[in-house]
């Protein structure tokens, strides 16, 4: 029975769960979002929270300790540079989690991790995005209507011109 044990496998064997994070954690720090599944993204916010608060440290060990989890270097300079100093006030909660809906392939749960109140962090849940596509395509829909019947017009009567220059050019040839 696993009473009280914390934490998910995700079918994984030890090694592989730590290289899993330590590879989410450090693609987080360094895009300031990534796009993974559900149970992923909850599972490493916990690692990825943990590492911002040893960047707030920002003592010797503390970068050692980064540098022994994340082991990419940039990674944790990114991490002690740029990220930690936006937090030095907030007491925790770095990092979100939104669902974004299944995956197609295989109706996986998925979800974007994310830095709060990062700068260059962009919004990317999906059904934002479609609804925005949605609502300027719209207005795109009734130009484009009113513009077609001019086309016609036009069509029309560039079409009785360039015959009746024909007309003229066959009469001229056969006198």
């Amino acid at each position: 029975m696993r009473h009280n044990v914390r934490g998910r496998k995700l079918n994984r064997t030890a090694s592989h769960r730590r290289a899993l994070f330590s590879n989410l954690t450090a693609q987080l720090f360094e895009h300031k979002q990534i796009v993974t599944t559900l149970p992923k993204a909850k599972e490493a916010r916990k690692f990825a929270e943990k590492m911002i608060t040893l960047g707030k440290k920002g003592d010797l060990n503390s970068l050692r300790q980064a540098l022994k989890f994340l082991r990419l270097k940039q990674a944790v300079f990114t991490l002690f540079n740029d990220i930690a100093p936006n937090y030095k006030k907030r007491p925790g909660g770095y990092t979100r989690v939104l669902k974004l809906g299944l995956r197609k392939g295989d109706a996986a749960e998925t979800a974007v991790l994310q830095l709060v109140e990062y700068d260059d962090a962009t919004e990317v849940p999906a059904k934002t995005k479609k609804v925005e596509a949605a609502e300027e395509k719209k207005p795109k829909e009734s130009e484009v209507k009113e513009d077609k019947p001019a086309k016609k017009e036009k069509k029309s009567s560039e079409k009785t011109e360039a015959v009746k220059k024909d007309k003229k050019e066959k009469t001229a040839e056969v006198s």
